[in-house]
């Protein structure tokens, strides 16, 4: 593996200055279908480290290197989350694409040191009073409902009508949120949009309006307290406010739902056109939990995460990295760095991959194993009662969605017996 803070070999341009030399814009066709190939060419030209253009050309470094993505997550002090550190605010409009994730809020996602560990052992602490269990339980009632609507026609696109429908359905029931209804269809689409907008939506004012249903969420269980994440979290003994809460329960409906969505997508995409898991799929509880963790090393729903602030003048895989510059965690470029690349890791047993980030901001626990439990069921109970499930196109007719931050399809097609309800 290479040393994160190695020797120098291509300084950036002064701080504040609009453009790294010889960036890459990140966008385009080639993250839109073989994103792979494109980070090996990156890597391959600049090496763990890459100058990137955002949006409007605002610039950023990308972390390739597993040792590198690594090296950023486990030192908070010299890459931290406060984005007030950002040397580019001059620069970044209010209607920034990328504001809601940028853009410092009293999160989470934004806290540091003893702040950060006060807000993280709320929301740890209420996750893991999530029985999994009754979790699995409710995953597979509500893939049954939803199965239940298509499966009589023998065809249905799963990317909207179940691969979206089953985390959020289970995430809002874990947050005390009725489980459907045109108001959990409005956050679902309000979320992607902000997460990932595409044909002219506007994602500044699509978050606006999930921070507005949160917001009634928590006055709802504010006066009223249930079993559920939300009364625990307003509960707990670290007594947060109620905008605290409102900001770490985006957090956690965000990351609960949209890469959940894409993992179970993603991983029915393989059991699909893998001749390695087609021969045993069904039923195939073994093969299922081998897909869902290559997914997470080769197609992670993850790809790209803004991000980290330098903290001070630092060194990055040969990189001089300037105070305030921003860092985007590569993470799917990290789980195929072929510096950490043996053959034969991707397995059951092998979950080293950075699909879920490292160090102290990392996916909180339990929130992973929770995914996995979401995911699982919602792969299986489809199979189970879809037995005969095929692709209703060729492979190369699916397309994916065009982010650059999540990995999923635009939709998948499948076709099937139609099952008499």
């Amino acid at each position: 593996m290479t040393d994160p803070t190695g020797p120098l070999t291509d300084p950036s341009p002064p701080q504040g200055c609009p453009a790294h030399t010889g960036s890459v814009r990140l966008g385009g066709l080639e993250y839109q279908q073989t994103p792979s190939q494109l980070y090996r060419n990156l890597r391959k030209e600049h090496g763990p480290v890459a100058p990137v253009l955002l949006d409007g050309d605002v610039p950023a470094w990308l972390v390739l290197g597993y040792t590198e993505v690594s090296y950023v997550t486990g030192h908070d002090e010299l890459f931290a989350r406060d984005s007030r550190r950002w040397n580019q605010w001059e620069n970044i409009p209010a209607d920034w694409p990328l504001m809601p994730y940028v853009g410092y809020q009293p999160s989470l996602l934004f806290t540091e040191g003893p702040e950060h560990q006060r807000r993280a052992g709320v929301i740890t602490e209420a996750l893991e009073a999530v029985d999994q269990f009754e979790l699995a339980q409710m995953c597979r009632m509500i893939a049954e409902g939803l199965i239940d609507t298509f499966s009589g026609s023998g065809r249905a696109e799963l990317m909207s009508v179940y691969a979206h429908a089953v985390p959020m359905r289970a995430v809002v029931q874990l947050c005390g949120m009725p489980a459907g209804g045109t108001d959990t269809d409005d956050l679902v689409r309000d979320l992607r949009t902000s997460l990932d907008a595409v044909d002219g939506a506007d994602p500044v004012a699509a978050y606006l309006r999930v921070q507005e249903r949160i917001e009634r969420l928590v006055r709802e269980k504010r006066s009223n307290p249930g079993s559920d994440i939300t009364s625990r979290m307003l509960l707990h003994p670290a007594a947060l406010t109620d905008a605290e809460i409102v900001q770490d329960l985006i957090t956690v409906i965000a990351a609960a739902q949209q890469p959940t969505a894409n993992w179970i997508c993603n991983t029915l995409r393989l059991l699909l056109t893998d001749d390695r898991f087609a021969l045993n799929v069904s039923g195939g509880r073994l093969s299922v939990g081998q897909a869902l963790n290559e997914v997470l090393w080769l197609d992670t729903p993850t790809q790209n995460f803004i991000g980290r602030w330098a903290v001070r003048d630092t060194q990055l895989g040969g990189r001089q990295i300037k105070a305030g510059d921003c860092v985007v965690l590569g993470l799917a470029a990290a789980n195929t760095d072929p510096q950490i690349w043996p053959e034969g890791h991707v397995g059951p047993e092998n979950s080293a991959h950075l699909s879920f980030s490292n160090g102290e901001h990392r996916c909180p626990y339990p929130a992973p194993l929770l995914a996995d439990v979401i995911a699982r069921n919602a792969i299986e109970t489809l199979l189970e009662r879809l037995p005969d499930v095929v692709l209703g196109v060729e492979p190369y007719e699916l397309t994916w969605r065009p982010s650059i931050w999540m990995r999923g399809l635009a939709a998948l097609p499948v076709r099937f017996t139609p099952v008499a309800r």
